[in-house]
């Protein structure tokens, strides 16, 4: 049996092309499923904090959080998150800027290596992208996090340990540090099958095609053995 495709994410909870990007991903690879010889592929998230000096709890909103540490007008500000809702709207994702709470994600990071300890990884991972772009809900704080780990189905109490006690800190930071050493600047960023370096929020098609180019890879390095002895 041909092993899965494994593909590794880095991305921010708090970058909106992640949020986007993981979508067309998911999209990208439920187009393969009808294939006679369907992709398997395994998924597993990485953290990259893209504003790691920005504050718990940031006064202002998204468009002043963007004029103030991208040094861009508030009209380029504006006009940047126009452009992204467009985006995320044809992925099906209504993001709702005029909520947002900005915030510092390392916590979200260390709750995401919880859960994945946990096997829920994925659960969360998409349940921290839509509290934040879409509900407005706080992911910086240790209660705010809680909850949302309980909704997934984590245990309260062990979430609340994991983020109070920073057991997982280093494991965030060997992330940061794998990323640099691949030359990751900007994220989304995929490593499909260890080989394959994917930058941004690509189309849906693009992981579509990526997956069963890897998995017909993957087949044809199977048989290889099987073809030299006949």
């Amino acid at each position: 049996m041909t092993d899965a495709i494994k593909i590794d994410v880095w991305s921010d909870i708090a970058c909106p092309w992640c949020f986007i990007g993981k979508r067309n991903l998911e999209n990208g690879l439920a187009a393969t499923a009808d294939d006679d010889d369907a992709p398997v592929v395994e998924i597993e998230y990485h953290s990259f904090e893209l504003s790691p000096d920005t504050p718990v709890d940031f006064v202002g909103g998204e468009v002043d959080y963007l004029s103030q540490h991208k040094g861009i007008s508030p009209a380029q500000a504006r006009e940047m998150l126009d452009r992204v809702t467009g985006v995320a709207a044809q992925a099906g994702l209504e993001y709702r800027f005029d909520i947002l709470q900005h915030t510092n994600t390392v916590k979200a990071h260390e709750l995401l290596h919880f859960a994945k300890e946990q096997g829920r990884q994925l659960d969360l991972s998409e349940r921290l992208m839509a509290a934040y772009f879409l509900e407005g809900k706080h992911v910086g704080r240790d209660d705010d996090l809680v909850e949302l780990a309980v909704e997934v189905g984590l245990d309260a109490e062990l979430a609340r340990e994991a983020l109070t006690s920073g057991r997982f800190r280093d494991a965030v930071r060997a992330d940061q540090a794998q990323a640099q050493a691949y030359g990751i600047s900007g994220v989304p960023f995929f490593v499909i099958d260890g080989k394959y370096g994917v930058s941004g929020a690509q189309p849906v098609e693009a992981f579509t095609q990526i997956a069963r180019q890897v998995w017909g890879e993957r087949r044809a390095a199977a048989t290889e053995p099987e073809t030299a002895q006949a």
